[in-house]
């Protein structure tokens, strides 16, 4: 292609975020260009264990969480499919008394943001949840949370946008970023070449090296989660379950295969992983003691995928200190599925209104930025007499 294309946003980036900006931009009349350098949806987005979840989150992103709580709600109405989206609730498991009051100190810490946490004891998990291991002591319940189908999802999210009048490029990777004074310039390998006031950076784990260009790096490494489905079982599990401290993570689809993820696995390029089969053995080893009817079913398929994470395992939202026009959305430590639509929704109301509605402030990626460092007065040292011009005193 030859020539410029003049547009108000481009997003780099066609994972949830990305896509939901894209959708969010389109939905208020913007001329907005979606760029993935791969297929929308097929990274961390697409790859996910599929968990729609508010419980366990930082209180900071609670308010974020709860207001893509509410567009999960409409979602065929948003994206025109359900994308098996299902308010199952979601069980947090905890196996000691430590982990329980870890658990009681969440649901006091969280009153007030329309969780309704239940807290369960033993003896009322196992008359509720009766598959539950013994090594569960009490877990918390938050009931409206669930589950989603990641591969059908992400990708319906962008698939929305291009209906809405977004222009989506696939494999057009961008190799050139700069700015002009007044807007953007890019240029990808497939040939395209762009022009925009507006950058939106949510091009997941390589999202650093965009912020880096512009002045602001953050201390961002990847992961790679590892997951695994095992074959059709009996229905058993009707709530999405996750463990106090982490370690582990499981629900089970309508078709009966459980879906499971724990544990890191390793990259074998830039785009690629693999959970490992270290990985994959504890993540049986967990299982068979918290969830026994999971005891010798058969793993049919293990895969992995790349995420970007930061040091305090928040993500960075929100406009760039240093380049106006610039805007961040990355960094969302493998839970960016539930809350990626309302931070895609946030997004675009910084192009359209210059703030968002939810304040943003907590994920400034200024807090990776060192604090200026103020002068300090000179000081004579103790056995220095000062000169003095004009007559001497003695």
């Amino acid at each position: 292609m030859s020539g410029v294309i003049n547009v108000d946003a481009v997003v780099m980036g066609g994972g949830i975020v990305g896509s939901s900006a894209a959708l969010a931009l389109a939905l208020k009349g913007q001329r907005v260009v979606l760029l993935e350098r791969d297929f929308c949806g097929s990274h961390s987005s697409g790859v996910n264990y599929g968990g729609v979840r508010r419980q366990g989150r930082p209180l900071s992103q609670l308010p974020l969480s709860q207001r893509a709580h509410a567009i999960w709600g409409g979602l065929r109405e948003l994206i025109g499919i359900d994308g098996e989206y299902l308010r199952s609730g979601h069980l947090k498991l905890a196996r000691s008394e430590q982990d329980m009051d870890a658990l009681r100190a969440y649901a006091e810490a969280s009153q007030g943001f329309g969780l309704d946490l239940q807290l369960l004891d033993r003896q009322q998990l196992r008359a509720r949840f009766p598959w539950a291991g013994d090594v569960a002591v009490g877990a918390s319940l938050c009931a409206d949370d669930g589950h989603a189908n990641p591969r059908l999802v992400s990708p319906a999210f962008a698939q929305a946008a291009r209906r809405a009048g977004a222009h989506v490029f696939e494999q057009a990777e961008v190799v050139e970023v700069e700015h002009d004074g007044q807007a953007f310039l890019i240029r990808t390998a497939s040939g395209l070449h762009l022009r925009a006031p507006w950058l939106l950076n949510c091009a997941g784990a390589w999202a650093a090296k965009l912020a880096g260009q512009f002045g602001e790096p953050v201390p961002m490494h990847s992961g790679h989660p590892a997951m695994l489905v095992t074959e059709p079982l009996p229905m058993f599990m009707d709530v999405s379950t996750g463990v106090e401290g982490g370690g582990i993570y499981a629900r089970q689809v309508a078709r009966g295969n459980c879906v499971l993820g724990g544990g890191q696995g390793f990259a074998l390029d830039a785009a690629r992983a693999r959970p490992g089969q270290a990985a994959v053995l504890e993540i049986l080893r967990n299982a068979a003691e918290l969830y026994p009817p999971l005891a010798g079913a058969q793993a049919i398929r293990t895969w992995s995928g790349t995420e970007g994470y930061l040091p305090d395992r928040e993500p960075v939202l929100g406009p760039s200190l240093k380049q106006p026009g610039l805007l961040h959305g990355f960094g969302f430590a493998g839970s960016g599925f539930q809350i990626g639509p309302a931070a895609g929704e946030a997004l675009a109301e910084w192009v359209c209104a210059g703030q968002s509605a939810i304040n943003l402030d907590a994920f400034s990626i200024g807090r990776f930025q060192p604090a200026p460092v103020a002068e300090s007065p000179f000081v004579l040292p103790h056995n220095v007499i000062p000169l003095h011009r004009g007559r001497s005193s003695t």
